[in-house]
């Protein structure tokens, strides 16, 4: 798939496998930053689905997995286009959004834009299953920054954040910062009309449990719910993370679908 134009344009990987039957909604995987599409959950929701006869996509943004271009000339609205165009183009039919850390921001940004662009398409948006969603991720990230990586990206550009998980550093980039301040959900109440459920750890030491509380307070309807995890870390890739959250989707593709 190729996303943009011209100079712009990117080619972007993906891994979509067809439902065995009509009449179930299909799932849709959005990975978290520096996370691709055969990651431990990603690849356990894409086993379940095949299991249950789903449909399944997943994909690797701009500068991720298998994808082209470079990780430090991406931003949030890079992979926001990105998420947006796997979506029109490669779905069809209702469809669960699974995001992970960043990639459940960027469901909640998507299912936003297309509920005020493209009502139709977002009328396929059956419900959203996030695990610790990274949203309103320039103020996140912003705020567990030190000091001095802050001086360091605005000064020079760019600042190399030592990663907990042995993938080396993250280039957290000025422009990645300013532009991800344009893609803030927290600025206005948001009815998301359809199930959201979040997964989230309260061991996690990187989207803290609170920002989840201070999502539900946003998300206005009293469609979400939330399960915290006692002793998860961010991650959530055990099997009992797995298994809690292959239960959820379950739930979310069988029940009604939105009014």
């Amino acid at each position: 798939m190729v996303v943009g134009s011209g100079a712009d344009a990117r080619r972007i990987a993906y891994l979509s496998q067809p439902a065995a039957a009509a009449g179930k909604a299909g799932v849709v995987w959005l990975s978290g930053l520096k996370s691709d599409m055969t990651g431990t959950k990603a690849a356990a929701v894409a086993a379940w689905a095949r299991e249950q006869g789903l449909a399944c996509l997943r994909f690797d943004y701009s500068g991720h997995g298998q994808s082209e271009g470079r990780f430090e000339d991406g931003t949030l609205g890079r992979w926001l286009e990105e998420a947006r165009a796997a979506f029109g183009q490669l779905t069809s039919g209702p469809q669960v959004l699974i995001g992970s850390s960043m990639g459940g921001g960027i469901a909640l940004l998507a299912l936003r834009a297309l509920m005020g662009e493209a009502p139709a398409e977002a009328a396929r948006v059956k419900a959203l299953a996030l695990i610790a969603p990274a949203w309103d991720m320039a103020d996140l990230m912003w705020r567990n920054l030190p000091e001095s990586a802050r001086k360091e990206i605005m000064d020079k550009g760019v600042y190399l954040r030592p990663s907990r998980y042995g993938d080396g550093p993250y280039p957290i980039t000025r422009a990645f910062i300013e532009d991800a301040r344009k893609h803030r959900i927290g600025d206005r109440p948001f009815d998301p009309g359809r199930p959201v459920h979040i997964i989230h750890g309260l061991q996690d030491p990187d989207v803290p449990w609170e920002h989840t509380l201070d999502l539900v307070a946003h998300l206005t309807g009293d469609w979400t719910r939330v399960s915290a995890v006692p002793d998860g870390e961010h991650r959530l890739s055990r099997p009992e993370d797995i298994a809690l959250l292959l239960d959820v989707v379950g739930g979310l593709v069988g029940g009604a679908p939105p009014p």
